[in-house]
């Protein structure tokens, strides 16, 4: 028992570390639609060439990634096997929401669409500095700047536009449960605060997911 929830309590705890990065990653990203991108391409330069994040807060995230993903599967699987009484009459969306029912489905979607998204930024970031040798972010000659360029690149394609968007719904459904239920897995159960954050996950959820939307629309639409 006392292993179950410490293994509930580490899922949560990853969520929150994925919770925190997800903002800070939409706050960098959200830059791009101002300007030319000079801010964008300053912030993703420090991020794309500290030391700190590369080699420190990268493998963190990418272990937090796979953590979250394993134990949340595995602890689904657990709590599949302990349902050995099938109930007479089994209405599951009276007793749990469709997003609280299917999170291990929305999380693989999320997955599918991280390995696109890797594939569309970081592998080739990490062949360009560590095999091509170019840490420098140049584009013509200019230090730190084809950041904006290579983001827009990759939203000149209706379809991976569109994989983007449906990636950010499921990313949404996944995050309406998940938020909340991060903090009754950590004990906070207070009835006082519960309605607060019950909202602050509402708004979040659907919020950030939208505005990464936005950024993707954004670019195609002023492409065209």
């Amino acid at each position: 028992m006392k292993t179950s929830i410490a293994r509930k309590v580490l899922m949560a705890l990853s969520g929150f570390f994925l919770i925190v990065f997800l903002l800070q990653h939409f706050i960098i990203n959200f830059t791009s639609v101002f300007g030319h991108g000079e801010t964008f391409n300053s912030l993703s330069h420090f991020m794309g060439t500290s030391p700190m994040v590369q080699f420190v807060a990268q493998p963190i995230l990418i272990f937090g990634v796979i953590f979250h993903l394993a134990m949340g599967m595995y602890l689904e699987a657990q709590n599949n096997k302990a349902r050995n009484v099938k109930y007479v009459m089994n209405k599951p969306g009276e007793n749990a929401s469709w997003m609280s029912r299917n999170m291990i489905i929305t999380g693989v979607m999320i997955l599918l669409f991280l390995g696109l998204h890797f594939y569309d930024f970081w592998i080739p970031e990490i062949k360009t500095k560590f095999i091509d040798g170019d840490m420098s972010g140049a584009l013509n000659g200019v230090e730190g700047t084809r950041y904006f360029h290579e983001l827009q690149h990759k939203f000149v394609d209706v379809w991976r536009v569109i994989i983007y968007c449906l990636s950010f719904v499921f990313l949404s459904l996944h995050l309406l449960h998940g938020f909340q239920s991060a903090f009754q897995s950590v004990g906070f159960r207070n009835h006082k605060y519960l309605p607060t954050i019950k909202k602050l996950g509402n708004l979040y959820a659907v919020l950030i997911p939208a505005g990464f939307i936005f950024i993707a629309l954004f670019h195609y639409l002023t492409q065209l």
